[in-house]
């Protein structure tokens, strides 16, 4: 009988800030444990975009899946956060597709449109909301996180829909995790101009950025999170980078920063934007 010795990859080393392609989980894994300091990462949501991407998160068949798939990246993102660092996870909704395999484009919005989107979950109807950031919020609390806070990202400029049978959609969930039950957590950095303590609704306007995927992240609602959770000099992971937006606030404000971005696209738009950084590019074999 023949056998191999499988050797495991060797911990990728941290110098400075980083932009790793590849895939997130294979990435993590790679992480060295209790490096980082903060996550700050709004994963792709279900049946909403296809990124033309093999591997992606966010086309799974099932409601289950897609759950599943954010909870491994989630675990090994536990293990490589520091045990007083902070998770902030920004996550939206969306609606049942009542089985239709497409999306037409909307009038208001014609982004929207999708050649495939996943059946109707077991369970729901027609039309149902999903529900997805609080069946996420509670799958991570039962593996072990700390889910210490619910904000609402509430948007001035939200897109309009065109819809006559509800209320336009106008928010989204910001979910603030902890590895521990004490944790590093500065409210005199991020208290409001009149002395209140930070409240749990935030009003920050969409911001758009030319060449950049269909969703990215206002700065304005990143700030906060960095500035609460860390300190110059400390790390902040985006296993989801995209962009590179929260590299861009992390550098802004004196962190080092580290994303994980599967598409090349996307990585090449993100270093051109963060080319005053030095930023290197680290590619991850699968």
């Amino acid at each position: 009988m023949r056998t191999t010795k499988v050797i495991r990859p060797a911990k990728l080393p941290l110098s400075g800030s980083a932009i790793y392609e590849g895939d997130a989980l294979t990435t993590l894994r790679r992480l060295p444990s209790e490096s980082i300091q903060t996550i700050v990462t709004s994963p792709p949501y279900w049946g909403l975009r296809d990124y033309d991407t093999d591997d992606q998160i966010g086309l799974e068949e099932t409601l289950p899946e897609f759950i599943a798939s954010l909870r491994s990246v989630f675990r090994e993102a536990r293990r490589v956060l520091a045990d007083d660092g902070v998770f902030w996870l920004n996550i939206g909704d969306g609606y049942t597709s009542g089985n239709r395999g497409w999306r037409a484009p909307d009038k208001k919005n014609p982004a929207r449109a999708m050649s495939v989107r996943p059946n109707t979950p077991d369970g729901l109807k027609s039309k149902d909301l999903l529900g997805i950031p609080w069946r996420l919020a509670f799958a991570l609390q039962d593996d072990g996180w700390y889910l210490r806070a619910d904000i609402i990202w509430n948007k001035p400029n939200a897109m309009p829909e065109s819809v006559r049978d509800r209320p336009t959609r106008a928010h989204e969930y910001i979910f603030m995790f902890t590895k521990s039950e004490k944790y590093s957590y500065d409210r005199l950095a991020v208290i409001e101009p009149n002395g209140r303590n930070l409240r749990s609704v935030w009003n920050i306007h969409t911001q758009a950025f030319p060449g950049a995927h269909f969703a990215t992240f206002p700065s304005k609602l990143i700030e906060p999170c960095i500035k609460a959770s860390t300190k110059p000099g400390q790390y902040v992971l985006d296993p989801f980078f995209g962009s590179g937006t929260v590299g861009l606030v992390a550098q802004n404000l004196g962190r080092e920063y580290l994303g994980i971005e599967l598409n090349p696209k996307y990585v090449k738009l993100a270093a051109e934007r963060l080319s005053e950084g030095e930023s290197k590019i680290v590619k991850i074999a699968a």
